[in-house]
């Protein structure tokens, strides 16, 4: 723009020298170029950093004080740098999915996304750095955040990365990031562990295991069951046993007799004279039952 600038006013020098020896309106076009190139050098001298960003002033290879948001004036050779100071995202799925292993030594894909944002006041070391936006998070957030998510799961159980420890380790890398980035003057603000998966070899691994577990488990349920059943009838065994016991005490022969004549007083009911022999042995009489007399 300021070499605009410089073309502009030029021109208006050479068209007023070569109106003065001409008539027409060569003098106004001298003019409106002249306008026109010192609104163009004013405006080079003019440099906006827009709310939520900071700049990087630099001369000739010397890197001035940042600028925070507002109008600044420049020379026309200063370039400014800007660097948002708002959260971006860093997301590493898909294509950029993160592999890593287990303690174990299983293969995951972990879906990350990191969300960091330059300090102001660090702005200068930042382009030192890096240079540009892009290149902070290329250089700088991308590299250090594959590093700690590879570390951090390498110390867990596959099976804590997808499940148990899930949470336990998406807090263990969102500490070590920001651990990590902040002396450089990037701000960490949140790490989202979204999505854990195995690879299709651990996959398997885990499907096996999982059947082993469940037919472990029925064959345990099965003994437990054989030996309750066993127990149950071990135990009815013994009642029966008992109450046998208890009833070949009771039964002596004079009870045995009585309940014979019980028995049989019944029968002469419906058959008025019944003879039965009741006991046995030298005191096996018979008895006669007439149902007619009372």
């Amino acid at each position: 723009m300021f070499v605009l600038a410089i073309l502009l006013i030029v021109t208006a020098v050479v068209l007023g020298v070569v109106g003065r020896s001409r008539a027409g309106g060569l003098k106004v076009w001298a003019a409106l170029a002249g306008v026109a190139g010192v609104g163009f050098g004013v405006v080079s001298c003019v440099y906006v950093v827009s709310a939520y960003e900071v700049g990087v002033p630099v001369l000739f290879g010397k890197i001035g004080a940042p600028l925070t948001s507002g109008m600044h004036l420049k020379t026309p050779f200063t370039e400014v740098t800007s660097f948002s100071t708002r959260p971006v995202d860093l997301n590493l799925n898909d294509k950029d999915v993160v592999e890593v292993r287990s303690s174990q030594g299983g293969v995951l894909y972990a879906d990350v996304t990191v969300k960091w944002a330059v300090t102001p006041a660090n702005a200068v070391e930042l382009y030192r750095l890096a240079g540009s936006q892009d290149a902070i998070q290329e250089r700088l957030v991308l590299p250090d955040s594959r590093e700690i998510i590879r570390n951090v799961f390498a110390k867990h159980k596959s099976e804590e990365g997808y499940a148990s420890g899930r949470q336990t380790i998406a807090a263990e890398i969102e500490a070590q990031i920001k651990e990590r980035l902040k002396p450089r003057g990037i701000d960490v603000t949140n790490v989202n562990l979204r999505n854990v998966r195995p690879s299709d070899q651990l996959q398997q691994q885990i499907d096996k295991k999982l059947q082993q577990e469940q037919a472990t488990e029925r064959a345990v349920e099965a003994a437990r069951t054989a030996k309750a059943e066993s127990e149950r009838r071990r135990i009815e065994a013994e009642g029966i046993a008992r109450a046998n016991g208890i009833l070949e005490r009771s039964l002596t022969d004079r009870v045995l007799r009585n309940q014979c004549i019980d028995a049989f007083k019944e029968a002469a009911k419906a058959n008025p004279v019944y003879a039965v022999p009741c006991g046995s042995g030298s005191d096996g009489t018979p008895v006669i039952v007439d149902g007619t007399r009372n």
